[in-house]
């Protein structure tokens, strides 16, 4: 009985709790009864306080307090809502309200943070009518690191000791390291007041001289470590050194020199020349680090040339050995490289000579060759032309189609296109009696005689030998045939008819001879096939009198309906639909 009073009593006082936060009002900021904040010194540090009143509540009076280590408290501000507000003892101009309403906001600012503000602060708000409300915030006040470095001036020989020293002071308590590739040791010193310090130690070398020796600050405030920088020094005496350029010294040198070189830190500045111990030759003079002969050498200048070179640390010495010579050595080995020369440009001129004489001759062999090509091109063109004109002129004088043109000028040959039909009146047996015949296909029975060319044979009848006359004629109009012939059978593009061609006669008898291919385009043709595709193979008749009358006369008839003699030349009458052919073989 007693815990389910107890558990009613707690769920009672509960809800009144929470019906006087609803009534009273409560923080807006902050929202925690104890806050902790940090900031930096010499920073602006800001302390929230901001309370939101209930209904029918007012702020009367605002008060900041801040918490001794005695556990007394000092007042900072207060801010009444009908007095304004009043700053107290030493943080009177230190301290002000964020808000000009400081009973509605009542943040208080410390525009400049010092190490001694660091402590316990209250907020303390009073209300009417639900009484005092207040908030706790510890502040603790951050003291970024002021660091330094110091070098130590380190001198070659010396023994174990400190090089660098490096020293920061903050809050909380810095961190020091060392960033380095020298060999030494670091040893981390702390004091009170929040200051630490770091010491480098190594054993000082020529070779250390100006390397890295940084010191590295941690710190929380610090997003990444500072860093210090610094170079080690270490000081060590000169080491002298001579050269005299290419060493070799012969009298009549003009402007001879030597320098004498020196290292040592710090740069040396003085100086030395001797020769053996003793005083410079006359003419010889001492500039900054060189010894400089103002005239030319002579003999007597040869010996032992000393340096001596002082810094603040040491002094270096350096000797050289000169000697003079009558000569000097170059001289011989500029000849023998100068005729090197010689005869490398010789060879190489030779060798290009040569390489331009193989390429004119080469050139000139193949310019000679061509020429002789373009004559044997140029001799064979004209053969060709040549035959081509003969030919021309053979046909020309067998057969003219146009009286009206002189023969001298050119030569015109007129074909009938349709002559192919008297080939025809050919084939038939219309006339008799004649004194010759046609073979192949002309003769009316096919074995009317031919000679070895397919031309046909014109015999004489004995019985006709009183026509001698007569028949002499008729010979020289079979002469003319034959000559036409011929000229036709050479030239398959004359443009003659095909019943004037004769034609390729079949091997066996009784077959029907085929029509000559009369186009000049046909692939395989050639003026030498062409004859031999006319050629006639057609074996000649003998012994029949009658048949060789009369296809005689029936060349006779043929001969005088398409052709007619003119200054002693057979000639084709003219027609329509001739073709007119120039002397040259050319169409018009």
């Amino acid at each position: 009985m007693k815990m389910e009073l107890t558990g009613q009593r707690a769920k009672y006082l509960a809800f009144l709790l929470l019906t006087v936060v609803c009534v009273q009002g409560d923080f807006l900021e902050p929202l925690q009864p104890l806050t902790s904040l940090r900031s930096f010194a010499e920073s602006e540090t800001r302390l929230p306080c901001h309370f939101q009143v209930g209904e029918e509540e007012k702020v009367v009076q605002v008060t900041w307090l801040k918490e001794l280590p005695d556990g007394s408290k000092d007042q900072i501000i207060t801010a009444h809502y009908i007095d304004g507000h009043t700053e107290f003892g030493q943080y009177s101009g230190r301290v002000r309200f964020e808000s000009r309403s400081p009973t509605v906001d009542s943040t208080l600012l410390i525009p400049s943070t010092e190490e001694s503000d660091q402590g316990s602060y209250i907020c303390h708000i009073s209300t009417f009518p639900n009484g005092v409300v207040e908030r706790h915030i510890t502040l603790t006040v951050w003291l970024l690191p002021i660091s330094s470095l110091d070098s130590v001036l380190l001198v070659e020989g010396q023994s174990f000791r400190v090089a660098a020293s490096c020293r920061a002071v903050g809050r909380p308590l810095p961190r020091l390291s060392w960033d380095t590739d020298l060999p030494g040791q670091s040893q981390d010193r702390a004091k009170e007041g929040g200051s630490v310090s770091s010491h480098y130690s190594l054993h000082p070398l020529r070779g250390m001289n100006g390397k890295k020796l940084d010191c590295l600050v941690w710190h929380p405030g610090l997003e990444q470590p500072r860093r210090i920088s610094n170079r080690l020094v270490v000081q060590y005496p000169p080491d002298a050194t001579i050269s005299a350029g290419s060493g070799d010294w012969y009298v009549g040198l003009e402007k001879a020199e030597m320098i004498c070189g020196a290292g040592g830190y710090p740069k040396p500045q003085n100086f030395t020349w001797t020769r053996g111990g003793g005083a410079l030759p006359h003419g010889a003079s001492v500039v900054g680090d060189k010894l400089v002969f103002g005239r030319a050498l002579h003999m007597n200048d040869s010996g032992v040339y000393e340096c001596v070179v002082k810094n603040d640390v040491g002094v270096g010495k350096a000797e050289y050995r000169v000697t003079v010579t009558e000569t000097s050595k170059s001289q011989g080995e500029t000849s023998m490289d100068n005729l090197l020369l010689i005869i490398i440009g010789a060879s190489a001129g030779t060798l290009v000579l040569a390489l331009v004489m193989v390429v004119l001759l080469v050139n000139r062999h193949h310019r000679h060759r061509n020429k002789k090509l373009e004559m044997e091109l140029s001799e064979k063109t004209e053969e060709m032309q040549s035959f081509s004109r003969q030919a021309s002129f053979r046909r020309l004088n067998s057969v003219s189609t146009d009286p009206r043109v002189q023969a001298e000028d050119y030569g015109l040959l007129r074909v009938d296109s349709r002559m192919k039909s008297s080939q025809m009146s050919l084939e038939q047996p219309i006339y008799k009696g004649s004194q010759s015949t046609l073979g192949g296909k002309w003769g009316p029975s096919g074995g009317v005689d031919v000679d070895e060319l397919g031309r046909p044979v014109v015999w004489h009848s004995g019985r006709e030998s009183t026509r001698g006359a007569e028949m002499e004629e008729k010979e020289e109009r079979r002469r003319r045939v034959e000559s036409y012939l011929k000229s036709s059978n050479m030239s398959l593009d004359s443009g003659l008819p095909s019943s004037l061609v004769p034609l390729k006669a079949p091997q066996d008898e009784g077959v029907e001879p085929r029509e000559p291919d009369l186009d000049p385009h046909k692939e395989g043709d050639s003026p030498q096939g062409a004859e031999e595709h006319w050629a006639p193979t057609q074996s000649l008749a003998e012994g029949h009198e009658e048949d060789e009358d009369r296809s005689s006369q029936q060349l006779s008839e043929a001969l005088t309906n398409h052709f007619y003699y003119s200054n002693g030349v057979l000639r084709p009458k003219p027609h329509s639909n001739a073709i007119l052919l120039h002397p040259r073989g050319q169409i018009i």
